[in-house]
């Protein structure tokens, strides 16, 4: 199982917090992009090659790169708005590179809540910011990954999915929240099982309908044992992060999330 490192976010750089996962038997990672926890123009080029000695001594690897979505907007109505979210996302890129990283998670965008633009126009400034982003993943060697967020302007996994098909190219694929999922009410179970095939990689953590949480498993409204099923009859294990995220005893809050899968039937292998 893919960890990710955010409840690291304000405590440790991700060298650091990667370094103490490796020393507690985790080897496979995904890295938010947030400053100061890992920001691509705060990177030198000698601690990216630090930091790819370090994986490679120790057997690990990050999988992806999460490029956030609070920050950037692939579909804001400003063309130079759009271009700077394009820049921010060729920078993790490239940082992908360095760190042989395949996939790069990034959002759609948003739009405005109040006298919102039509979705029309949305999705035309979306796949406008595509045709740029595309090519360049494609030639890193990279997959760009689209989440859904509760914030962004295709929430669900059947708007991502309906994006995905009409771009239609292997390069860009979806990383399915299941938190996200469930807080807008939305049946991880069934739409995973429905959307799969456009489905690279899965985010799994606990959620309330009424507050919105990355929580520990079994504390919200997340049907775990069927979750599992699932999982293990479409993408597998090996292609799940896990995303409960706590700042206090973060350690012991992942061990205690292997252990409560295991409870549930989930088979997490060595």
């Amino acid at each position: 199982m893919i960890i990710n490192t955010f409840s690291y976010l304000w405590s440790a750089t991700a060298t650091d917090a990667i370094s103490e996962l490796v020393q507690n038997g985790y080897n496979t990672f995904e890295v938010p992009i947030s400053s100061p926890h890992c920001w691509p123009e705060e990177i030198s080029s000698s601690e990216r090659s630090a930091m790819l000695a370090t994986l490679n001594e120790n057997g690990a690897k990050i999988r992806s790169l999460n490029a956030g979505g609070y920050d950037i907007n692939l579909a804001s109505p400003g063309a130079s708005m759009r271009r700077k979210s394009i820049e921010h996302i060729t920078s993790v890129i490239d940082l992908a590179v360095a760190w042989d990283v395949p996939e790069v998670v990034i959002s759609p965008g948003t739009r405005r809540p109040m006298i919102s633009p039509s979705l029309e126009k949305v999705h035309g400034w979306m796949h406008e910011s595509l045709e740029e982003l595309i090519p360049l993943a494609k030639r890193a060697g990279k997959r760009l990954l689209f989440e859904n967020t509760p914030y962004c302007f295709a929430p669900t996994i059947g708007e991502l999915a309906d994006i995905v098909g009409t771009v239609n190219d292997d390069a860009l694929k979806i990383v399915y929240d299941v938190a996200n999922a469930a807080y807008i009410r939305e049946d991880p179970v069934s739409s995973l099982r429905l959307h799969h095939g456009s489905v690279a990689l899965i985010h799994i953590s606990d959620t309330g309908t009424e507050t919105w949480g990355h929580d520990p498993i079994g504390t919200g409204v997340i049907d775990w044992n069927e979750l599992g099923k699932a999982v293990q009859e479409t993408l597998g294990v090996d292609n799940v992060v896990l995303e409960v995220i706590r700042e206090e005893n973060t350690l012991e809050e992942f061990a205690k999330a292997m252990r409560d899968l295991s409870e549930e039937g989930w088979n997490l292998g060595d």
